[in-house]
């Protein structure tokens, strides 16, 4: 395949999808792992697009990079969370195999689950702490620690995750837009969250109405995708979505 064909393929995947790994696009165009970090490379270089540790993002998309440290992000938005936590756990149901993400709208969940007869799995070492002092079979994902999210990530987090079929799973976000999907800013937490997705019967996204309409640098699921659990929305045209729960 000539380089210009690659170019194109490459483009049109990244422009689709928001962002693509090196793995994927290996995948995609049969490519050497070296071809495509040289391809990405031209690219970023021309403005074509956004090169990014691990794979690449779209240019057109303006973005947030960075990610809020966990014990300021708890503090924000506290009573729409309790609100959105609360419902989401009265959707755990006997038996489950419940997998929980990272993050402080599911960690406020834990504290209103009620059925006992559940099993987890979790990224997070304070998810775990908690279902663990409540008495619950709790599974952590092995793998790098983040501890700006205090989530565990990369490769090795992925293949736990590998061994699982989920009943359900909940999962939080950065950003949420009906056009660019369902995004956070690190690449390496995207795609245990786009890996854990993959493995859900039932995928949840808990987000309060500050999540939507942002758009952070990786997109690790579709707005369709998820159903998705809020309160307070401001814009009357999200009402329409029928994977939007809006609760109080």
């Amino acid at each position: 395949m000539l380089a210009e064909e690659r170019f194109a393929k490459i483009l049109s995947i990244i422009e689709r999808e928001g962002s693509a790994t090196i793995t994927e696009l290996m995948a995609s165009l049969n490519a050497s792992e070296s071809t495509i970090r040289r391809d990405l490379n031209t690219l970023h270089s021309n403005g074509a697009l956004i090169k990014v540790h691990g794979g690449a993002i779209s240019n057109n998309v303006v973005v947030n990079t960075m990610d809020e440290n966990y014990v300021n992000r708890s503090g924000l938005n506290k009573e729409d969370k309790s609100v959105i936590g609360k419902y989401a756990a009265t959707l755990i149901k006997p038996n489950d195999f419940v997998y929980v993400d990272a993050g402080t709208t599911t960690s406020m969940m834990i504290d209103y689950i009620t059925e006992k007869k559940v099993v987890f799995v979790t990224n997070a070492i304070e998810h775990a702490r908690k279902l663990s002092q409540r008495g619950y079979t709790v599974y952590l994902l092995g793998g790098e620690m983040k501890i700006s999210t205090e989530a565990i990530v990369g490769e090795s987090a992925i293949e736990s995750l590998n061994m699982y079929n989920f009943s359900i799973g909940f999962f939080g976000a950065n950003g949420v837009s009906t056009v660019k999907g369902i995004t956070t800013p690190e690449l390496k937490e995207a795609m245990v969250k786009k890996s854990a997705i993959s493995k859900c019967k039932r995928k949840i996204l808990l987000a309060d109405s500050s999540k939507f309409n942002e758009v952070s640098s990786v997109k690790f699921a579709d707005f369709k995708e998820m159903s998705i659990i809020t309160t307070n929305l401001k814009q009357q045209s999200l009402r329409k979505y029928k994977n939007i729960t809006e609760v109080s």
